[in-house]
């Protein structure tokens, strides 16, 4: 499944290039490309309840399935728009919003399923491996992506999204998934069963503050990863090749975050979540502070922005997995997901006028330093520095 699920992750990641930079090439936009982050991401956060608790009251295995399978025809109808020459934006947008909503579904039943696949001595090392993933699927993406339009139209690129989809869903039909079914004696509620994640979640004072921060942070950072090409391009004046340079070192970063958390199993998790994301932050300033003519500078700067995110990432999601019983993953998982898909597109939306006026690389500059900012007041509460597993380990 984990194999299965790499590809699928691959052939998306690389469909993500091709399509941002089509976008990037033939607008050079800030406000299309933050329309791009808005449609890719609202969906899922919109729809994220009800997928984290279909997640734990349907088969999660047939929810991957079904979202896997419904991302790959759309992604068959826009090649054909493509090949057709018949393309436009709003196809896009239409095409990107469709594969996020199916997000909001595989994503919860993908992430609470790997509680069920592994001990839970292991999860800050599955959690590491596959954050790992995450950094191979960036380091392979970008230069496929950047290959394929370089061989082949873009309609063909896409085509390979469709093939490694397949791959994915294949490892689904031939082996089965352990699920903890909700506690019967009740008759389904969506609103009621939706209600008990957000109660565990906000009952629990340094989950609640850790939510909170996570929030803020994705809120003033997120906008700087959709807007990547555009500071490449305008600042570094680089094309696709040096779009998919810095995204692969970055890729290359997360790899080595990924195998770092997988080694040491940290166990002071909040202390990782809070450094990791504050170091990662300022790097992403740094990044937009080298000099125009020292663009390996900013990749470096780059990948260790990768490798910081994804060491504060990793324990994040072992914090969850151990701390929230399996038949309520879904939706507390899922919650989270709505929080930072809301987030995002409002940050976008400040944002995208803030660019227009200062330019992409102080917008980069100012983002990188208010996310520092607001990742280190989390030291302020005591609350969250305390936070514990449910196996009882003081952060």
């Amino acid at each position: 499944m984990f194999v299965g699920q790499a590809l699928s992750l691959i052939g998306s990641a690389l469909t993500q290039f091709v399509l941002i930079w089509w976008i990037t090439d033939t607008t050079g936009s800030v406000s299309a490309l933050a329309i791009a982050g808005v449609v890719a991401l609202l969906p899922q956060a919109l729809l994220g309840p009800l997928g984290g608790t279909l997640a734990d009251r349907w088969s999660r295995r047939a929810i991957m399935i079904a979202a896997d399978l419904i991302s790959a025809i759309c992604m068959t109808v826009l090649i054909a728009l493509f090949l057709t020459d018949t393309v436009a934006l709003w196809h896009l947008f239409v095409m990107m919003f469709i594969r996020s909503a199916m997000q909001a579904f595989q994503q919860p039943a993908a992430n609470a399923s790997t509680a069920m696949l592994v001990p839970k001595s292991f999860l800050p090392r599955a959690a590491g491996l596959n954050q790992t993933l995450t950094g191979i699927m960036t380091v392979a993406a970008a230069p496929l992506g950047a290959l394929a339009i370089s061989l082949m139209p873009i309609g063909y690129a896409l085509a390979i999204d469709v093939t490694t989809a397949v791959l994915g869903i294949v490892p689904l039909l031939v082996y089965s998934i352990p699920q903890t079914k909700e506690p019967s004696g009740q008759r389904p509620n969506l609103w009621r069963e939706f209600r008990e994640g957000f109660d565990f979640v906000w009952g629990n004072p340094g989950l609640r503050r850790l939510y909170c921060l996570l929030g803020a942070i994705v809120l003033v950072v997120m906008p700087s990863f959709t807007l990547v090409p555009l500071l490449v391009k305008e600042h570094f004046h680089g094309g696709a090749s040096e779009v998919a340079l810095i995204e692969s070192v970055g890729g290359a970063g997360m790899i080595a975050g990924g195998l770092l958390v997988a080694t040491v199993a940290p166990r002071r998790h909040v202390m990782w979540v809070l450094w990791g994301f504050a170091i990662s932050c300022l790097s992403l300033a740094l990044t937009a502070l080298s000099p125009s003519a020292m663009f390996p500078a900013a990749v470096a700067w780059w990948a260790l922005s990768g490798l910081t995110y994804i060491a504060g990432n990793a324990p994040f999601t072992a914090l969850l997995q151990s701390m929230v019983p399996n038949h309520l993953q879904g939706r507390v998982l899922s919650l989270l997901a709505t929080l930072m898909g809301l987030a995002t597109p409002v940050g976008l939306g400040l944002a995208t006028p803030l660019g227009e006026l200062i330019g992409v690389r102080w917008l980069f500059v100012t983002l990188g330093i208010l996310g520092a900012v607001v990742t280190l007041l989390g030291f302020l509460s005591p609350q969250l520095r305390n936070l514990r597993l449910s196996m009882g380990e003081a952060r």
